[in-house]
């Protein structure tokens, strides 16, 4: 059996408009080439195709489940062929990018819409994560990239470019003990239960962590809820507010008096060094790097 792209496009082509002249004329061909073609596929396939008792080609019960199936075929093909073509030109057949889940609520959508109009055809796949588990995704390679947040600490393996500032804030339900309080000490808030956005794997201690009892979440979007269900504290993004104007309403940004812990960070694309990333992913960091080179100049 050998049946190729072109003799699949003139089989559908055929099913679609009823008729092997109607067929030649849509893709510019001779109506005996068509109809060659359709002979030697079912000389391919040990199948009648169409009966030929009247003027026009009757579709056999055979073609219709094969036409339903073509579809399909071609554009996996395409695909195929997409990919090969990328492949060869230094393409990703795919690009996996972690956004850590507070940074879900900033414009990241703007850097993919990027890659999409460089790169349309580049399969991307988005998952969000909590900080540390980003960047053992980037380590293990199973992801590429990531907007990640600046870490005091630095793994030697990871590279970055510095994108932007945001910042967190303290919050709590207006209803929460801490909320009543004109001005919060560090004793006030060690001695309420906080809620901590933190790695899935449990052995991982949580950043940003002060109370003594603590709940642990994945994602800022479940924090939040725990948080306006007064069952305790934490440190949100300060996008949120600006996102949802409702939340002021219901959370009160709390006035932290006798320390100052750092709630503005730098907002990183991070990569590994040991990864050998593609085209589509060198386009993005070589955008930002020279986005970064400008803003300073």
């Amino acid at each position: 059996m050998n049946i190729n792209q072109e003799q699949l496009i003139i089989f559908q082509t055929v099913m679609e408009t009823g008729s092997f002249s109607a067929a030649a004329r849509k893709l510019g061909k001779v109506p005996s080439a068509v109809s060659m073609s359709i002979a030697n596929m079912e000389i391919d396939l040990n199948l009648n195709l169409f009966e030929r008792k009247g003027r026009e080609p009757v579709p056999t019960p055979q073609a219709h489940v094969l036409y339903e199936k073509s579809a399909q075929l071609l554009i996996e093909m395409n695909q195929w062929k997409q990919h090969a073509f990328a492949l060869s030109t230094g393409l990703e057949s795919a690009l996996n990018i972690v956004i850590v889940s507070e940074l879900l609520h900033t414009h990241w959508v703007d850097y993919i819409r990027l890659i999409e109009q460089k790169f349309p055809t580049l399969q991307i796949n988005i998952i969000s994560a909590p900080q540390e588990d980003a960047l053992a995704m980037l380590l293990d390679q199973s992801a590429q990239l990531a907007f990640m947040f600046e870490r005091e600490h630095l793994d030697h393996r990871e590279q970055f470019v510095e994108i932007k500032k945001e910042a967190l804030v303290a919050v709590a339900a207006n209803e929460h003990c801490l909320a009543q309080l004109d001005q919060v000490s560090f004793k006030d808030l060690v001695q309420q239960r906080q809620i901590v956005v933190a790695s899935r794997d449990s052995k991982i201690k949580p950043e940003l962590l002060f109370s003594k009892q603590y709940w642990r979440t994945d994602n800022h979007h479940s924090a939040c809820m725990m948080i306006l269900g007064e069952l305790g504290w934490g440190v949100l993004p300060n996008e949120m507010f600006i996102e949802n104007p409702r939340l002021s309403n219901q959370l009160k940004i709390l006035n932290i008096l006798d320390f100052t812990p750092k709630f503005e960070y730098y907002i990183d694309l991070v990569w590994s060094r040991e990864s050998s990333l593609g085209v589509a992913a060198h386009y993005l960091i070589d955008h930002l790097q020279l986005q970064r080179k400008r803003a300073k100049d």
